[in-house]
């Protein structure tokens, strides 16, 4: 594992809070189950795809701009990722939109408090999320990068870190990140093209996810 990925020792973790690395995906949809409810009850939300690939000190992030309700497709051209910090941070959602801004407004919070340590923001953001009553009835992940690290963020607690610098939401992140590992072991593509056409395999075989892409990218900090 490259050593810039490496979770900080030192940092002081709440018990509620559970930090992990070497993540495959989450998957978002409505038989998915958290907290003993059943996830998108509220609204019969199905999920996007969004991706992070990492190589050469870029990260690349992708989101599809397909919004599902039920059986019907609502929108064909979302944008699903933001720019927090004045660029500095991507943040990537999948699940209710409307829960997911919340979320974001809380992070872009946690990140002010925090600018320089997306780790520790993201655990303050999950331990609020967990811990809160308002809060744990929101239905969304987040995947976010400054660059450095790739995190994903969900209400049950987890901050994971993957191992090798891809990560996935949503109900085609299987298959984006399977794509996504091809190409970085067998071809010499920059992060943003790996998203691309990583993605683009995902909306192909994932009826929940469209082939409008929209692609950021955020470099380490030198």
């Amino acid at each position: 594992m490259d050593a810039a990925n490496d979770l900080p020792e030192s940092l002081d973790l709440p018990e509620s809070v559970t930090l992990t690395q070497n993540c495959e995906f989450i998957s978002f949809h409505k038989h998915s189950t958290r907290f003993g409810n059943t996830v998108g009850s509220k609204a019969d939300f199905h999920a996007t795809t969004i991706l992070a690939v990492k190589r050469d000190g870029v990260v690349a992030m992708g989101g599809d701009g397909q919004v599902t309700l039920g059986a019907a497709v609502m929108k064909s051209d979302a944008v699903k990722i933001r720019k927090l910090l004045d660029g500095r941070v991507l943040c990537g959602f999948a699940g209710s939109s409307a829960d997911a801004f919340s979320l974001l407004e809380k992070f872009e919070e946690k990140l002010r408090d925090s600018p320089a340590h997306l780790v520790r923001a993201a655990t303050e953001l999950a331990k609020q999320w967990r811990t809160d009553k308002m809060l744990r009835q929101l239905e969304a992940f987040l995947l976010t990068t400054d660059g450095t690290n790739v995190l994903l963020i969900s209400g049950n607690g987890d901050v994971i870190q993957p191992g090798d610098g891809v990560a996935a939401v949503g109900s085609g992140g299987n298959f984006a990140i399977s794509a996504a590992r091809a190409l970085m072991r067998h071809t010499t593509l920059n992060a943003e093209e790996i998203v691309r056409q990583s993605m683009l395999i995902a909306s192909e075989i994932c009826i929940y996810t469209n082939s409008n892409i929209v692609i950021e990218q955020v470099k380490a900090p030198a």
